[in-house]
C-alpha cells in the first residue's frame, strides 16, 4: 500500500474514528484503525465491537492499493502534530507503515487487516431519513439522562421509537426521564422501538451537524446504521424491554411555576455548592411569586437563596437532587421554563414554556 494525502483530509476522519476506539482493549487489533486504499478512495474504520465508524476520503492519490491496521491514537497524534504545508505519504513496507511528511519520518507497527472484526451485515427492517439538525436536537436533549453501568442494562442507552407520525428519543436512569420528539411522516407501518447503547448515542451525536442535510437511519433487528455524509456509523442494539415512559410522566399537576431559566439555574448552582456532596439535595419552598432554595451539609453549613417566579397557589415544600435540575436547565434553550408540581411526593414536570418538543421528569427526594 502506498498513497499520498493532505494532512487535513486524513486528520478529520481520523479524529472521529479514534473517538470510537477504546484506549484499553482485550484484543490489540481493536486499538487500531483499519486503512483500506483502493481506486481513488481511502477508507478508515474503527470499532470497539459495539460501535463501528467508517469514514471515506476521496479523491486520494493511490500508487498501490492495500489494507492494513495501525494504532489509531498514535496515527492521529502524529497527524495532529504535523504542519499543514507538506502532504503525507503512507507506505507499507513489510510489517511496518512508514509515514513521511516534509522532513518528518515515522515508522508504525501494524497488524494484518484480516484480524480486524467486521460488524456483520443483516437485513434492514426499516429505513428513515430525517434532518441532521433534528436528530442532533433529540439526542442532545435526552442523552444526559441515560444511566451509566446500571445493572438494569436496558437503561444504559437511549430508546429510539418510530411510529407513523413521530420519532421519539427517551432516556432515563430511574431517577429522571428526558423525552424529545419530532413530528414527521415516517412511513413506518408499525411502531418500532430500539435501544441504542450509551457509547453509540454519544458517537452518533458527535457526527451530526446543525444542518438540514438528511441523515439516513437503517434499523435492523440487532443494529442501527446511520449514514452521515462520508461516514457510516453502526451500533449494536441493547436487547431488553424499555420501561413504559408514559406511566412515568406525571399528569394533572395543579401547581404551575414559570421561571427565568438562566436565573433559576444560577440560583440552584449557588445553593448546590453547600449541598451534601453525595446526595446533592436542595429544598425548594414555593410561595406566591417566589421560590426559595435551601441547602445544607453534614458540616452544618447552609445556603439560602431566592428568585422571583410567576406562581399563584398554595405553598409547597419539596426536595430534589440539584444536579438533576441543572442538567435539564442546561439543555432547555428558551428563556422561560415551566415547572408543573402536585405535592411533595410527586415528580416534577419541566419543559420550555413555548416548545413542547421535549419534556423532563425529575423525581423528588426526602430531605
Amino acid at each position: 500500500m502506498r498513497l499520498t494525502i493532505s494532512r487535513e483530509s486524513l486528520l478529520t476522519p481520523l479524529l472521529s474514528i479514534a473517538g470510537v476506539v477504546e484506549k484499553k482493549q482485550t484484543m490489540p487489533v481493536l486499538s487500531n484503525v483499519l486503512l483500506e486504499a483502493e481506486g481513488n478512495t481511502l477508507t478508515l474504520t474503527g470499532t470497539n465491537m459495539e460501535v463501528e465508524l467508517v469514514g471515506r476520503v476521496m479523491p486520494v492519490h493511490i500508487d498501490q492499493p492495500g489494507r492494513i491496521t495501525v494504532p489509531a491514537r498514535k496515527l492521529a497524534d502524529i497527524c495532529r502534530a504535523l504542519g499543514d504545508e507538506s502532504p503525507i505519504e503512507l507506505a507499507l513496507e513489510g510489517d511496518r507503515l512508514h509515514l513521511r511528511s516534509g522532513a518528518s519520518h515515522f515508522t508504525l507497527s501494524t497488524l494484518p487487516a484480516e484480524h480486524f472484526p467486521n460488524v456483520e451485515d443483516e437485513p434492514e427492517s426499516f429505513r428513515l431519513e430525517l434532518p441532521q439538525k433534528e436528530l442532533g436536537r433529540m439526542l442532545d436533549s435526552t442523552a444526559f439522562a441515560m444511566a451509566q453501568q446500571d445493572v438494569r442494562y436496558y437503561l444504559n442507552g437511549l430508546l429510539l421509537e418510530v411510529d407513523q407520525d413521530h420519532v421519539r428519543a427517551v432516556a432515563t436512569d430511574g431517577h429522571r426521564l428526558a423525552m424529545a420528539h419530532l413530528d414527521m411522516a415516517t412511513g413506518c407501518p408499525e411502531p418500532r422501538q430500539v435501544i441504542v447503547p450509551r457509547k453509540g448515542v454519544l458517537e452518533l451525536a458527535r457526527l451530526l451537524d446543525d444542518v438540514e442535510t438528511p441523515v439516513t437511519l437503517v434499523i435492523g433487528d440487532n443494529h442501527l446504521r446511520a449514514t452521515v455524509g462520508s461516514y457510516t456509523f453502526t451500533s449494536k442494539l441493547i436487547e431488553g424491554k424499555f420501561p413504559d415512559y408514559n406511566r412515568v410522566i406525571p399528569r394533572g399537576g395543579d401547581k404551575v411555576v414559570l421561571a427565568d431559566r438562566a436565573t433559576l439555574k444560577s440560583t440552584l448552582q449557588r445553593a448546590g455548592i453547600l449541598s451534601h456532596e453525595n446526595i446533592r439535595g436542595v429544598r425548594l419552598n414555593l410561595s406566591s411569586n417566589q421560590l426559595q432554595v435551601f441547602a445544607n451539609n453534614p458540616d452544618q453549613e447552609q445556603a439560602e437563596d431566592a428568585l422571583a417566579v410567576e406562581y399563584q397557589g398554595e405553598s409547597l415544600q419539596i426536595g430534589f437532587n440539584v444536579g438533576y435540575l441543572v442538567d435539564v436547565l442546561n439543555v432547555l434553550d428558551e428563556e422561560l421554563v415551566k415547572i408543573t408540581l402536585a405535592n411533595p411526593n410527586s415528580s416534577a414536570l419541566l419543559e420550555a414554556q413555548n416548545d413542547n418538543r421535549s419534556l423532563y421528569v425529575v423525581m423528588p427526594m426526602r430531605l
